[in-house]
């Protein structure tokens, strides 16, 4: 089990930025797939954006171009960058963990699941 903790949620204007982190525990940390996914209340989760161990990415069409994810394996972390927040990104992102090297865009694919952040875009 590999133990994740997103942070980096808040409020923040239409329009604005946020970087969303995930820490993982563990020394497997550059061997995974890592992903973002999220959730709005009553709808079922999404996927949002992929990187494999060694820097493929993969992101939601209807997101690209205002996500951008990465990882440092010497801190354990994937970040999500978002830019130009809608009030529609308003839900919870959850950051998960994968032992396959596909970065995979399919939930049932990650084994461990943070706790979740939420995003609120709002004037």
């Amino acid at each position: 089990q590999v133990p994740l903790v997103e942070s980096g949620g808040g409020l923040v204007q239409p329009g604005g930025s946020l970087r969303l982190s995930c820490a993982a525990s563990g020394r497997t940390f550059s061997t995974l797939s890592m992903g973002w996914f999220r959730q709005a209340p009553g709808k079922e989760r999404e996927f949002v954006a992929a990187i494999n161990w060694i820097g493929n990415t993969r992101y939601r069409d209807s997101l690209k171009g205002r996500l951008t994810i990465s990882r440092d394996n010497t801190k354990n972390t994937v970040y999500l960058q978002m830019n130009s927040l809608k009030p529609e990104d308003t839900v919870v992102y959850y950051c998960a963990a994968s032992r396959s090297f596909v970065e995979s865009m399919t939930e049932s694919e990650y084994d461990d699941w943070g706790q979740g952040t939420q995003v609120t875009v709002s004037s």
